[in-house]
């Protein structure tokens, strides 16, 4: 009898309008995230001002974000993993949104602190989005619609430094917060026709569920699923001529592996399983390599994030004779903030050129160096024009490899496990 997996169903039935539409939703989830993220490089200078707090709480406003998507992205992962993609979709998103609008309210420094804490902790959901959509998309076409989902991010970015520039120049930054979080109202009233993923539905063994999702897909696309039935996964072919004990021709290797993981999953739940398998003797050396390639590439894209706004302040401080300096500061700001997020849009297109040319780890590493070249200068006092320049080519070298990686991570991790 023939079978065939998720995967070879939609490599079958190719990209069409269905994965367009999923795209739209998932990218607007990514345009309200990375807009939250946006957010940092006005606030803390802002709250500063106003408030008269010292530059290492303004600091900790930021932090505290930080430390909020650490336990976001592992409490909403396992979310995604039990209760399925569409919930943690959703109740992410309105977590991270209802916050931030709460935090446009807060009386004094201690409550936004621990407001944004908690916005940090929905915006940590924000990988959930790329696993949704990417699993809606034909392997060989993953590439190329990884790098235009990652444009939605940069949306969001550029969105909201015009939003910045607008609104804090006649309002304040109390209005800047309540309306970031006002998007998010987009994706409520077409949550209920947003699919659960075919691939996770098969993983909790709702094979009919995820026959329902493919036949909505094949109709949409105006495609055909391919013949056969629909299974979790492949099994694996097993020469057992060359098998010697009597233990292991009863217990084929691929049966053995299935048995094991089945076991685990079990006892500790599949993402717990999931991780213990990473951290294994076998794989700790790639989870670990893997770990720290995302940990170079968040510290230099949302470093650049936030150094936008320092260096720049920091260049106006060592002007002298300028009148009026407020209203240039915070002109200036915004300026540079919108320029330098504009970089993102060219290090999209370089990431996708490099990837075809040289490779996913070659692409990662040229593009990280060439970063650590762009801020290198920045270590000495540079006048304002060249600390711009400096700073878009070297956000536009961060979100190119950041863009890179999030193509790379997966397809190892498959491979691994």
């Amino acid at each position: 009898m023939e079978t065939y997996t998720t995967d070879e169903a939609l490599e079958f039935m190719g990209f069409g309008k269905f994965q367009l539409l999923v795209l739209a939703y998932a990218g607007m989830g990514w345009v309200v995230e990375s807009m939250e993220i946006m957010l940092l490089s006005f606030v803390g200078p802002l709250v500063r001002e106003e408030w008269n707090i010292s530059a290492e709480n303004e600091s900790l406003l930021s932090s505290v974000v930080f430390a909020g998507m650490l336990i976001g992205a592992s409490g909403w992962g396992f979310v995604s993993d039990k209760y399925g993609r569409r919930i943690c979709l959703l109740f992410s998103t309105l977590f991270a949104s209802g916050m931030g609008f709460l935090s446009a309210f807060s009386p004094n420094y201690s409550c936004l602190l621990a407001l944004r804490f908690l916005v940090g902790i929905g915006v940590g959901g924000a990988h959930v989005f790329t696993s949704w959509f990417l699993e809606f998309v034909p392997a060989q076409n993953r590439g190329t619609w990884m790098v235009i989902f990652s444009c939605f991010w940069t949306i969001g970015t550029i969105l909201e430094a015009s939003l910045a520039w607008v609104v804090i120049s006649v309002l304040s930054w109390r209005w800047l917060l309540a309306l970031t979080a006002l998007p998010c109202s987009l994706l409520i009233p077409f949550f209920g026709t947003t699919p659960e993923s075919p691939r996770y539905l098969c993983g909790q063994n709702r094979t009919s569920d995820a026959m329902l999702v493919l036949e909505r897909i094949a109709i949409t696309n105006q495609a055909a699923l391919p013949p056969g039935v629909l299974i979790y996964h492949q099994e694996a072919k097993v020469d057992h001529s060359d098998l010697t004990s009597e233990k292991e021709d009863l217990l084929p290797v691929s049966e053995k592996e299935c048995t094991f993981d089945n076991a685990m999953s079990f006892k500790y739940g599949g993402g717990i399983a999931a991780l213990l398998r990473l951290l294994s003797r076998k794989l700790l050396r790639s989870t670990l390599l893997l770990w720290f390639a995302f940990f170079a590439n968040s510290f230099a894209y949302y470093g650049l994030v936030l150094l936008t706004a320092q260096l720049s302040d920091a260049n106006r401080s060592c002007t002298s004779g300028q009148t009026n300096v407020v209203p240039q500061k915070d002109v200036n700001l915004y300026k540079d903030t919108f320029i330098t997020s504009l970089a993102e849009v060219p290090g999209l297109i370089l990431s996708a050129v490099l990837v075809d040319w040289f490779g996913r780890k070659a692409s990662m590493w040229f593009m990280l160096f060439t970063c650590c070249a762009f801020i290198g200068p920045l270590v000495l006092q540079q006048n304002e024009l060249l600390t711009t320049v400096l700073l878009f080519g070297a956000r536009a070298v961060a979100m190119g490899s950041f863009t890179v990686l999030c193509l790379y991570a997966p397809e190892v991790c498959i491979n691994l496990l």
